[in-house]
């Protein structure tokens, strides 16, 4: 059995990343986990054959997120004066959002298991979400004393409606797949034994675009929620010129024509 902590697997143009602590229920504060997911997410980001990666746990837990022993005891992040913890959020588990927020591919979430605290943030820091119906949702951070340390009040008002992250910030309440569905929480709800099947056609069906195109239309998606509108029309104008001139275009308007699948070089 590996003992890695984050599994990197590529099939086609997906890269699949699963964390791997199925024992401790893939916790995210930990070091040596911190430094492989962010190396994980930036080989995805470095290698363009990737059009899309899907992000999961191993095991029966999602991601149980920050360590609470460690928190009880004080120890590692949590450790130290003030100055310290503040330090060991920001050259630590803040180094996850930044490197998922600057990745310029998809991402996927599927969410298997319970997602708690910083696990939770980090399905939100994907694009997309597919549960389990195992899966539950919880922003628990106010029921042990804390806040969301991690950049989760910045992602999940971004993902759902404001009453929805408000209520889950407020009240630490786990919602379940069902329920996160109705309200907005993730896409599809499946068995278990179909979610990474369910996961893997979504991420197929975009890794069968061109693959330049899906970065750029993620880039502009990420600006979009910064710019106003007529910096972001003459941003759009640029990358609709560059789009034009690719060789991807052509075949993709010649397999429309033609009625068959495109094939796509990248360029």
């Amino acid at each position: 059995m590996s003992t890695d902590l984050v599994l990197y697997e590529t099939a086609g143009r997906v890269a699949t990343i699963t964390l791997n602590d199925p024992d401790r229920r893939n916790p995210v504060s930990d070091p040596a986990t911190i430094d492989a997911l962010v190396g994980a997410i930036g080989r995805v980001q470095r290698d363009t054959d990737i059009s899309v990666a899907v992000l999961t746990g191993a095991g029966t837990a999602f991601s149980s997120g920050g360590d609470v022993k460690a928190m009880r005891d004080r120890a590692g992040m949590f450790g130290g004066p003030p100055q310290h913890v503040a330090e060991g959020y920001m050259y630590g588990i803040q180094q996850i959002p930044l490197a998922l927020y600057a990745l310029d591919v998809p991402t996927i979430a599927a969410v298997n298991g319970p997602a708690m605290g910083a696990g939770c943030d980090l399905a939100f820091m994907c694009d997309m979400r597919i549960a389990s119906t195992t899966a539950l949702f919880g922003e628990v951070f106010v029921s042990l004393g804390l806040i969301a340390g991690d950049a989760g009040s910045w992602f999940l008002p971004r993902r759902v409606p404001w009453e929805v992250a408000a209520e889950m910030s407020f009240t630490g309440r786990p919602i379940g797949a069902e329920e996160g569905h109705r309200r907005g929480l993730c896409m599809k709800v499946v068995e278990p034994e179909a979610l990474m099947d369910e996961a893997r056609a979504l991420a197929n069906v975009i890794a069968s675009k061109p693959p330049k195109t899906v970065r750029q239309a993620k880039r502009l998606l990420r600006a979009a929620v910064k710019m106003d509108l007529p910096s972001f029309l003459e941003a759009a104008a640029v990358n609709q010129a560059m789009c034009h001139h690719s060789e991807d275009h052509l075949e993709a308007v010649n397999a429309m024509l033609e009625k068959r699948q495109g094939v796509y070089s990248g360029r």
